[in-house]
């Protein structure tokens, strides 16, 4: 998320060329394992773009079907899609010796996602301008269960990776969303783009490396 339509449509633009670039240095590293994972940075400049459109709704710029269908796709990928994908992702990559603890943190985000996905498919998702920031609500019961199990699939995945480069990404990402979260809490700036643009970066380095950068 960031902090305005256009800031939404640039940063999104950007986040997507580099994970254009990601697929292609995953699929000429001869690794298509990490494929799944490379896909990370297109999936969350698409986001981004769409929420680019859900700004422009909440200012009344965009007929309201429209409107409905952003904030609807920005719901699917922001809650059932990434906890699924960012695990499943690395457990696709990880060698054998450290396939356990991706392999479980996937089936944990499945059962996050679920009840997300309900959730999507039974209220409306709302958008409204708070400051620099959306305030997005969509009815989700059980919410800090549901987060906690979010952050321990996602951030925990890569932080049990086994590779040297994911867990730093894992650490970025931990760090980063603390730092994001309190600044939109406030409703001073929404951050999460630079975020995203940080850690699609990261994995643009991680999907050109030549092998697994473990401990040793």
């Amino acid at each position: 998320m960031c902090w305005s339509a256009q800031a939404d449509l640039v940063a999104g633009g950007v986040v997507a060329g580099i994970g254009v670039l990601c697929l292609a240095r995953a699929h000429r590293s001869g690794q298509p394992r990490r494929l799944p994972l490379a896909a990370l940075p297109l999936v969350l400049g698409v986001h981004q773009l769409i929420e680019a459109l859900v700004w422009l709704g909440t200012d009344g710029q965009l007929p309201d079907a429209l409107g409905g269908a952003a904030r609807t796709t920005w719901a699917v990928i922001a809650l059932p899609l990434l906890p699924v994908l960012v695990p499943a992702g690395v457990w696709c990559a990880a060698d054998p010796a450290h396939r356990r603890a991706p392999a479980a943190l996937t089936l944990l985000g499945l059962a996050v996602a679920a009840p997300l996905a309900v959730a999507v498919a039974a209220h409306p998702v709302r958008a409204s301008a708070h400051g620099h920031t959306l305030a997005y609500g969509v009815g989700v019961p059980h919410a800090a269960l549901l987060l906690a199990g979010y952050l321990l699939a996602t951030v925990g995945s890569l932080l049990l990776s086994g590779d040297r480069l994911l867990r730093r990404l894992g650490l970025l990402t931990g760090i980063g969303a603390l730092v994001c979260a309190l600044l939109w809490h406030l409703a001073f700036l929404s951050t999460w783009c630079a975020l995203a643009a940080l850690a699609s970066l990261a994995l643009l380095h991680w999907s050109g490396s030549p092998r697994p950068q473990g401990t040793a």
